[in-house]
């Protein structure tokens, strides 16, 4: 320390310098230290890992890792999270849809309940569904009728009906017809009841499908 001693004519000033040593601060030491400054400073540990340590708690790099801390965090908190977004979007559109597939009859037996008491051959081109008078009889496929006949032998009251790709059907033996020439009929139509007229032996439908005009076994059609 200095004095410096000024006489004025009616004061007295006293001016004092300090002339002081300034004391080195850990901040200010080097980034990459010697040797000695590491074992001067960190008195455990070795030597590697005094020397990273003195590394990693140097002033700059903590700044530096601050920084980047403070601007990761700011970004991803500016940064919109889109991707995130779109995907809940995406899963929130998301409906569930419920296709109800209707499946249409495409053939069928012409009776309720299915019983064959004769097959078909050659001489008898059909088939005999058994069942009692009065059971409803309706057409395998829809089409017109082409023909309506009542009689008391061979097929004895019976109905011809015409379907599509030159397919027809004829129903025999009937006790009752209910339909008309020229009358469209669906698979839904009653066309007539079941009974015994013509040359029949107990009730039941005879069953006939021609193809062109050739007689093919019904089974073949209604599977």
């Amino acid at each position: 320390m200095r004095k410096l001693n000024i006489n004025l004519p009616k004061y007295r000033l006293f001016l004092e310098f300090r002339l002081i040593k300034r004391r080195k601060s850990i901040f200010d030491e080097a980034l990459i230290p010697s040797v000695s400054d590491v074992k001067k400073k960190y008195r455990k540990g070795s030597l590697p890992g005094r020397f990273f340590r003195h590394i990693f708690e140097h002033k700059n790099i903590r700044k530096v890792l601050a920084s980047n801390l403070a601007l990761i965090v700011v970004t991803t908190s500016l940064v919109p999270q889109t991707g995130v977004q779109a995907q809940e979007v995406a899963e929130e559109s998301v409906i569930e849809t419920q296709t109800n597939l209707v499946t249409e009859k495409s053939v069928q037996y012409p009776v309720k309940n299915i019983k064959i008491t004769q097959g078909f051959s050659f001489y008898h081109p059909g088939i005999d569904l058994d069942g009692v008078t009065g059971d409803a009889i309706k057409s395998i496929k829809p089409g017109k009728v082409s023909a309506v006949s009542y009689s008391r032998f061979a097929y004895g009251n019976s109905v011809l009906i015409e379907h599509a790709n030159q397919v027809s059907s004829l129903y025999a033996h009937l006790s009752k017809i209910e339909v008309e020439t020229d009358q469209e009929v669906t698979m839904d139509t009653e066309i007539g009841k079941m009974g015994a007229t013509g040359h029949a032996f107990g009730d039941h439908l005879h069953l006939e499908i021609h193809d062109h005009g050739r007689a093919v076994n019904p089974l073949s059609v209604l599977r």
